[in-house]
């Protein structure tokens, strides 16, 4: 299983990207792939070939109105583990012995 953090946004449109952003996430929502939003990027779970593609889509929407694409992309792959959006946070806050902020 694949955590995939990804952000993706338009240069040369604005200040402002949140619209962009926003399309973007509406694509990741509607693809059924696990996803936890923040505020620098997004991160994906699922098989490789579903979060990659999740991340194409959201490409090729961006770039008909965009030329120019700024993406970074992070991955994390560990065989026969799911579920980590959740259990990774959870880890640590048993740790801490505490909640954390999200």
């Amino acid at each position: 299983m694949v955590l995939l953090e990804f952000s993706m946004s338009p240069l040369g449109k604005s200040e402002s990207v949140g619209k962009y952003v926003a399309r973007s996430l509406d694509i990741i929502d509607k693809s059924g792939v696990s996803y936890r939003l923040n505020p620098m990027g997004t991160v994906l779970e699922g098989d490789w070939e579903q979060v990659f593609s999740v991340v194409q889509k959201c490409y090729e929407r961006m770039r008909k109105d965009c030329n120019r694409i700024s993406c970074t992309i992070k991955v994390d792959y560990r065989k026969g583990h799911s579920g980590r959006l959740q259990s990774k946070v959870a880890s640590i806050e048993k740790t801490l012995k505490r909640r954390v902020k999200q």
